[in-house]
């Protein structure tokens, strides 16, 4: 999840990737054109136990899986990978493992990023986040924040790329 595409181009991406793995354009994927796709989109190699899952499923009259398919399971997963990154990205911001955030944890990350960032634009953005005010950010209003930004460049999101040094876990 490297990439925040829009969705209109993550779509794009999905369609190029199968594309270019689609051996002889017999528009399906074989076995190998499936595991160079997960590969090419999501930076792992599925395992054989996997593959296998994947392509009993097809049916005998397909040579192979359908574009229909490769892109539903792609969405599937694109949006796991998506909700683990939320939560890694949740608990690296909560340095004290109460399961919430203050707004003193949401002003250090934010100042690991900047220091030039003002108290008020700070408390300005945990406000926004912090959606039912009771002083303290729950994975669940910062998942809905991370979310916002996958169409716009989520603030939230930008922190932590800068604050872990643009890795994630």
């Amino acid at each position: 999840m490297e990439n925040r595409l829009r969705k209109g181009h993550k779509q794009e991406s999905i369609s190029n990737v199968f594309e270019a793995c689609d051996e002889d354009n017999k528009v399906n994927l074989s076995r190998e054109g499936f595991k160079v796709a997960v590969i090419m989109l999501f930076g792992y190699k599925l395992s054989k136990v996997k593959v296998e899952s994947v392509m009993s499923s097809v049916r005998p009259q397909n040579s192979g899986l359908l574009f229909e398919k490769f892109n539903l399971m792609s969405a599937k997963k694109a949006a796991q990978l998506y909700s683990n990154e939320a939560r890694q990205i949740f608990t690296d911001f909560d340095l004290q493992d109460r399961g919430f955030l203050t707004f003193e944890d949401f002003k250090k990350a934010f100042n690991s990023v900047s220091a030039k960032l003002s108290e008020r634009i700070v408390a300005e953005a945990f406000r926004e986040v912090d959606q039912d005010s009771d002083g303290r950010i729950s994975f669940k209003e910062f998942e809905s924040a991370m979310k916002y930004g996958q169409d716009e460049v989520s603030p939230v999101y930008f922190a932590y790329r800068i604050f872990s040094g643009g890795k994630t876990k």
